[in-house]
């Protein structure tokens, strides 16, 4: 019984939690007539792929995505860049007068901070480097999202790496580069990957300083498009939820496959 119970929680867990899912896929696939009928259906009554055809075809949805790949994968490579030795200092050395401390309460702050907060003063900074509406310009300002989080996130994979390892290493004579990339690299590849996963999600979804930074339509990510789905008058439903769906595939598959990886990467780490 106790079973029993628990499967169909579960299922009235999953149920709900795919329900969203469902109904933007079904919508993506339904004539306006059928979304915007006071009476909504689970099922479509037909199957219509012009919303898909007219996001592919005419709203140039291909550039959109080159854009945001482009935006994100170098927001997570730089962040991890400069996050991987901050956090293993941070780790494994300490600075006087308790810097240490004080730096990670500092960039937790920053974390804390509402983003349209500093918008004032990052857009004066990206205007007197020229790089307003560019695709550097962008990779510069997520930072404030995702190394923050990159650094709070290794630095606790970092010290579940054993310290002997690193002492074990040193007196073989390895160099401290040597120890930080043949020993505590290798071992902390795991945490590496689920904080790329992560700070993908973050970057892929960015909005705010999109729209404030980012003027022309070359040069927009997915979701300043999908908000253009949404005008004075009226809400595109067929078009927004096509658009939707397809922007969230990329982060699906990478993730799913990135699991994988996570999985026996922990695995090996514990071996």
């Amino acid at each position: 019984m106790k079973r029993i119970v628990k499967y169909v929680l579960l299922v009235i867990v999953l149920c709900y939690t795919l329900l969203p899912i469902y109904w933007i896929a079904i919508t993506s696939f339904k004539s306006p007539i059928e979304y915007i009928t006071s009476t909504p259906t689970l099922v479509p009554k037909k199957l219509t792929l012009s919303h898909y055809h007219e996001v592919i075809a005419e709203q140039h949805f291909a550039r959109y995505l080159i854009n945001t790949v482009t935006i994100a994968a170098c927001t997570i490579a730089l962040s991890l860049f400069v996050a991987f030795p901050a956090s293993y200092a941070l780790a494994r050395y300490r600075f006087p007068h308790k810097f240490d401390y004080l730096f990670l309460v500092w960039i937790l702050l920053v974390k804390m901070v509402p983003p349209i907060a500093l918008a004032i003063t990052l857009y004066q900074m990206l205007r007197s480097a020229g790089l307003i509406n560019t695709r550097l310009g962008m990779i510069i300002v997520y930072q404030i999202y995702t190394l923050p989080y990159c650094i709070w996130m290794l630095l606790g994979f970092i010290r579940d790496i054993p310290i002997e390892l690193e002492e074990a290493a040193a007196i073989d004579g390895a160099s401290p580069l040597r120890i930080l990339r043949s020993i505590v690299l290798p071992l902390v590849g795991p945490g590496l990957v689920a904080t790329a996963i992560f700070s993908l999600i973050i970057a892929w979804n960015e909005f705010i300083y999109a729209l404030l930074f980012l003027r022309t339509p070359d040069a927009f990510t997915l979701p300043i498009h999908i908000a253009n789905y949404i005008t004075e008058y009226e809400t595109l439903w067929g078009p927004l939820m096509s658009t939707g769906l397809l922007a969230s595939f990329p982060v699906l598959i990478l993730s799913g496959f990135l699991q994988k990886r996570l999985t026996r990467g922990f695995t090996m780490a514990l071996k």
